[in-house]
């Protein structure tokens, strides 16, 4: 890309020529840097709290956490109280059994580390979660504020759901522009950025699985923004539509690399501004029943052994909202006592935040403890890294998150469909995705 001019404010400028320090010298330099490179002029103030990526502690990510503990060093803070992606071992919840314990915790040897600059540099405690936008942790931008976060999932909702304004950035300049305060001023953050390339005609004859019509969505539009029509009236008559909204934004930002969608009459930007939200020139995609089934049937399955027996099964990706997680523990349970069993055959583990399972503890205490007896799992755990983690592939993962199946070898099943699984151990007699 072509560099361009680059405005700075003379409170910028005194950090661009060192007179508050070396160390934040180079982070103004960095940011500005980048913003020249993707088209920026000038830099725009932040206002909610950051968010951040990197919770991985591996040696491929000690640079990351070699320049971040040089910030801490200086004595540098983010400008507000910031939270973290959710880190790979929650042994307690999700014990992979001793070997791979052993693997583990050598492979992410510097997350003591990581967890002392964080703290040093302003991180709130236990705020490890993907999902930090969520009432029980509380990082949850107003409309129309700038943030600037690295996480796709988050990222995504904040555009979306919230009406918030980040570009999708890469990680280490989250914590660049945590530091400074200030973000380049492009892409997502603008008016003309955030108008719609796409419109999405649903024709469906009842509400899809977000994260298999996120997928369709985020294969067709790749990086550009869509706008979302035909699922309004089936989407706000939901209990639970936030958690809806943040898993088909999930799916679009990891099958594709959506930054932003508008669903008409749902999210805010579509509310306040309908139609006008396309661009001139927009293209159009029609999904209709046939196509969602076109594409289930379409993904691969990647185990040795198709017809393996499931090892486990992973319910969320990203974290698991309060009633999602209520839903499913009830779900679980109500098939258990229609089936006859007091136990689950395939252990589930549902993925949520520190904070948002002891919410679920102190509201549904025997929703909670019924959960536990029969053999359901909740974990703070990132489902990915555990996935990717050298050595652990031999297990045969079932789960309902797009993300989860995008970015490992999981298979992607239907809620029904992992319910059965997780009630008899073996999978459905139907032809599973990616098989005639």
């Amino acid at each position: 890309m072509k560099e361009t001019d680059f405005e700075l404010t003379p409170e910028e400028q005194a950090i661009m020529d060192g007179e508050q320090g070396e160390v934040l010298q180079r982070v103004m330099n960095t940011v500005v840097t980048y913003g020249k490179l993707m088209g920026a002029t000038r830099l725009i103030d932040l206002q909610a709290a950051p968010h951040l990526a990197l919770s991985w502690s591996t040696d491929g990510f000690y640079p990351f956490i070699k320049i971040f503990k040089e910030l801490a060093d200086a004595g540098l803070k983010t400008y507000a109280p910031f939270t973290s992606n959710p880190k790979a071992m929650d042994h307690d919840n999700l014990d992979p059994g001793e070997a791979k314990r052993a693997i583990m915790n050598e492979a992410h040897s510097h997350d003591a580390l990581l967890t002392g600059i964080y703290e040093k540099l302003g991180m709130v405690k236990n705020a490890w979660s993907c999902a930090s936008f969520l009432p029980e942790i509380g990082n949850t931008p107003k409309y129309g504020e700038y943030i600037s976060w690295t996480e796709s999932s988050a990222i995504n909702f904040a555009n979306s759901v919230l009406g918030a304004r980040t570009n999708r950035n890469s990680m280490g300049i989250d914590m660049m522009t945590a530091i400074l305060g200030k973000a380049p001023y492009f892409g997502l953050m603008t008016d003309e950025g955030r108008q719609a390339t796409w419109l999405i005609d649903c024709r469906l004859n009842k509400l899809p699985h977000p994260q298999l019509i996120g997928a369709a969505i985020g294969l067709k539009v790749v990086e550009d923004v869509p706008y979302v029509i035909g699922m309004d009236e089936m989407v706000n008559k939901l209990d639970d539509p936030i958690g809806y909204l943040k898993d088909l934004g999930t799916a679009t930002a990891s099958n594709g690399a959506v930054g932003l969608f508008h669903m008409e009459n749902v999210t805010p930007e579509a509310k306040n501004h309908g139609r006008d939200l396309l661009a001139e020139g927009y293209q159009t995609y029609v999904i209709d029943d046939a196509e969602l089934e076109r594409l289930y049937n379409s993904y691969p399955v990647l185990w040795p052994d198709p017809d393996a027996r499931p090892t486990r099964v992973f319910i969320g990706c990203p974290h698991n909202t309060l009633a999602q997680l209520k839903w499913w523990s009830g779900r679980i349970l109500k098939g258990l006592k229609d089936a006859g069993q007091d136990r689950v055959a395939c252990t589930p583990y549902i993925f949520v935040s520190d904070a948002v399972k002891a919410q679920f503890q102190l509201e549904s205490p025997q929703l909670a403890d019924e959960a536990c007896d029969a053999g359901i799992h909740i974990t703070r755990n990132c489902p990915v890294v555990y996935m990717q983690t050298p050595g652990y592939d031999d297990e045969m993962i079932i789960t309902n998150s797009n993300k989860s199946r995008a970015y490992s070898k999981a298979r992607f099943y239907m809620d029904d469909d992992l319910v059965e699984i997780v009630l008899t151990g073996e999978l459905p007699d139907k032809a599973p995705a990616g098989q005639s």
